[in-house]
């Protein structure tokens, strides 16, 4: 596993593994951390957006900047709505122009990385506009049903094709920043078991494919991390109960409808304030 920092770097080390209480920063300033990564991490509407980057619809309040606090960690966050994995490497387009290739932000100098893509890549969200109903059954048609048709799974199997991609992803991280903690923060519990029909205009059998998809698509991240020399953070297991289904209090997830004002299937401001305690946790 990689580690953090260089062995002539053991107080900035030592910093890191310490889980800090909320709202209590690391007393080393020194650890330079670089979040990479696509909405899920970005927080697309979520107050204040970051105006360097409006294109990006990135938010002060994700959770790398919630993780960058707990750590006392300078951020460089290039987080960018709409990224898929090819936009490390490449310029993305966005309404205010192209924004820079993500890995340039990496240099051998960055002790964190943390990384989130994958879901644009493969149609997650989508896929989920796709599945809504407005009409119970049997009107309209389950798009579970659709996406398996004559015995495939289309998304599956697009899940299981970007293995190769994610993990050649992981290398070029390596390589950019060779002495970098590399953690990977997957998705989380964005339905419940179910669903909740008709809040969520999902049918039950669909929100339990789509589900069953983050899940899978969670494995993948698990098996290329281990892979390649990175850590998983897996918030699926902890999120569960705080779904789109939830009580708004208890909600770090927006549905296909949302109720406030993050974007449709993602965190909404609690569950980047969550997710970034969790990370820290791991951290």
């Amino acid at each position: 596993m990689r580690r953090l920092l260089a062995a002539a770097l053991p107080a900035v080390l030592a910093a890191l593994s310490i889980t800090w209480p909320a709202g209590q920063a690391s007393a080393e300033p020194d650890v330079e951390y670089v979040a990479l990564g696509d909405s899920a991490a970005a927080g697309p509407l979520i107050p204040t957006q970051d105006p360097e980057a409006p294109g990006c619809l990135r938010s002060t309040r994700n959770w790398p900047s919630v993780l960058a606090a707990h750590l006392g960690a300078r951020l460089t966050d290039v987080t960018c709505s709409g990224a898929v994995t090819e936009d490390l490497t490449g310029p993305q387009s966005t309404i205010d122009g192209a924004q820079a290739p993500q890995a340039d932000a990496l240099s051998p100098e960055t002790d964190l990385v943390t990384l989130t893509v994958g879901g644009n890549d493969v149609d997650l969200v989508g896929e989920a506009i796709g599945c809504v109903n407005l009409l119970p059954e049997p009107l309209g048609r389950s798009c579970r049903d659709r996406l398996t048709a004559a015995g495939r799974d289309r998304l599956a199997e697009r899940i299981d094709a970007y293995a190769a991609e994610f993990g050649a992803a992981l290398d070029l991280i390596a390589e950019r920043a060779p002495a970098a903690r590399v953690v990977v923060v997957g998705y989380g519990t964005y339905i419940q078991p179910g669903g909740c029909y008709p809040e969520q205009p999902l049918w039950g059998r669909d929100a339990d494919y789509l589900q069953g998809a983050i899940h899978r698509l969670n494995g993948v991240f698990a098996r290329e991390s281990a892979a390649h020399g990175a850590e998983f953070v897996d918030i699926e297991p902890p999120s569960a109960g705080h779904d789109a289904c939830a009580q708004s209090a208890a909600r770090w997830f927006e549905g296909v409808v949302p109720t406030g004002p993050a974007a449709p299937m993602h965190p909404n401001a609690s569950g980047m304030a969550a997710i970034g305690r969790i990370v820290a946790a791991r951290l």
